[in-house]
């Protein structure tokens, strides 16, 4: 498998990673012959970055993938997150501190490679989400000197919330990695979307990363698997969605991928899953590309999908008259 550097960090990442998250759900509720045989089947694969958070199955995650790795014992990038409540304001140090030290406890490990915002940034603080002044004047400090401490290796952003907010907290510079939402259903971070295109538009935030030489993690590749084109789901994965950054709820996620079946039809690529993960490594900017999953079926098919390597021209061309054809839904 391709490896691409993180950003600026000097650390080189596998263009697939492994979300051990509750969308695909198999590091949380996968059994524990069937986590360690998928984490052993990534890394014959290549795949050398995992991430996780203490919000994935309220630190079951953490503690999964902690047990297989202490069984496996590779060497590879363990990435987790930390999230600011409202009860934290006061003490926006001390709570990332605390934090921290709990996933350092159920991964057990004393370091982690990365420690990433988890709440939305925007231009003021409000419910689950952060100011950017927050970020820049109290939080980025306050990982930097757990990196001083040498408890974690990089710090880094979800980049979610205000599309402005977002651009000023990668054009700071005081950041080593952002996680970006790129799909089919929103590829406003790398493209430039349509007036009227029904989704978030975050104003090329890849062409900001790769300016500053910010390493992007991408984020939501398979829109929560609506890009399956069915609402159906796998029985490991959570039961329900709430989208991010694309349409209101699941279902008219799945029917804006159906309209994007055509790409499929014509022989471009295999499927819109396929085409999505290859829409990420397309982009010179993208470091990584998360995929959650749920089974073995679905590893072995992202793993084929990024090896494939970019979109072809013809392909690319192709969805940007569809996303035309969306913008006017």
């Amino acid at each position: 498998m391709e490896l691409r550097s993180l950003g600026k960090t000097g650390l080189t990442v596998s263009t697939l990673g492994f979300g051990c998250g509750n969308v695909g759900g198999l590091i949380i509720r996968g059994t524990p012959a069937e986590r360690e045989r998928a984490v052993a089947r990534a890394l014959e694969l290549g795949i050398n970055y995992f991430d996780t958070a203490p919000s994935y199955g309220d630190g079951q995650s953490e503690q999964n993938l902690g047990q297989v790795l202490k069984a496996l014992k590779p060497k590879v990038y363990v990435g987790t997150k930390f999230r600011v409540d409202g009860s934290d304001l006061a003490d926006i140090p001390g709570a990332v501190g605390r934090s921290l030290d709990a996933s350092l406890r159920r991964l057990g490990v004393e370091r982690v490679d990365l420690l990433q915002l988890h709440n939305r940034i925007e231009p003021s603080r409000g419910a689950g989400a952060v100011s950017l002044k927050d970020v820049l004047s109290e939080i980025v400090p306050a990982v930097r000197k757990l990196v001083q401490q040498g408890k974690v290796g990089f710090c880094g952003i979800t980049a979610l919330g205000a599309t402005p907010a977002l651009h000023q907290a990668i054009d700071s510079g005081a950041l080593d990695t952002a996680q970006v939402c790129y799909n089919l259903l929103n590829p406003s971070a790398g493209v430039a979307v349509p007036p009227g295109f029904p989704a978030q538009d975050f104003g090329g935030l890849l062409g900001r990363t790769r300016e500053r030489r910010v390493g992007v993690i991408v984020i939501r590749a398979l829109a929560a698997g609506a890009l399956s084109g069915v609402e159906a789901r796998h029985p490991i994965a959570v039961p329900t969605v709430d989208p991010i950054a694309t349409a209101p709820d699941y279902r008219t996620d799945v029917v804006r991928a159906q309209q994007l079946a055509p790409l499929v039809r014509e022989g471009h690529v295999s499927s819109l899953i396929e085409a999505s993960v290859r829409l990420a490594v397309s982009s010179d900017a993208v470091s990584t590309v998360l995929v959650g999953y749920s089974s073995l079926e679905h590893l072995e098919s992202a793993a084929a999908a990024v090896n494939r390597g970019p979109l072809p021209r013809a392909a690319l061309e192709r969805l940007a008259t569809m996303w035309s054809s969306l913008a006017g839904c």
